[in-house]
């Protein structure tokens, strides 16, 4: 083990009580952040019950006005204009019309076309903007002759529309 000389213990001596007055300086300033993040807490803390308090008020505010809501009247489903003879639940199978397919057959029922009469009655300005909604080509419709087709299949030709589009 080396010796030290006297003039080494000194330095050492020195820079521990160096280290030491420096510790103390910069102590105080510990205390100055912790002081700064117990108010910034105490602050959120303070707006998070506001916060729940605003909440619990509107809360209130919307019990209130649905209790001063008056009730709804219902007219019952009976009541209504559509009769079984004229309500018509059932669809036609759309996916059969050559350049429909199931995808397009779930895009026309989107549209709101569930049968072969939807088809057969569309005007050429409803044509077109149904090819614009679907993304098709311009005259698409016409050019796979959709109406054409949904005729055929309405009269429950089927034989007759494989044999002349399938």
């Amino acid at each position: 083990m080396p010796a030290f000389t006297t003039n080494q213990w000194v330095i050492l001596f020195l820079v521990l009580v160096l280290g030491w007055l420096l510790g103390l300086i910069s102590r105080s300033g510990g205390a100055k952040w912790r002081r700064a993040y117990e108010a910034e807490r105490d602050a959120r803390v303070e707006e998070q019950h506001e916060h729940n308090a605003a909440l619990a008020e509107a809360h209130e505010r919307i019990a209130e006005l649905e209790r001063a809501r008056p009730a709804a009247a219902t007219a019952p489903l009976a009541a209504s204009t559509a009769t079984p003879e004229t309500l018509d639940l059932t669809r036609d199978d759309l996916a059969l019309i050559r350049g429909v397919g199931p995808a397009g057959e779930r895009r026309l029922n989107a549209e709101g076309i569930y049968r072969y009469t939807d088809i057969t009655r569309l005007s050429p300005a409803e044509e077109a903007a149904l090819e614009e909604r679907m993304g098709a080509d311009a005259g698409y419709i016409e050019q796979e002759r959709w109406r054409e087709q949904a005729a055929l299949l309405a009269e429950g030709k089927v034989e007759e529309h494989r044999a002349a589009f399938g």
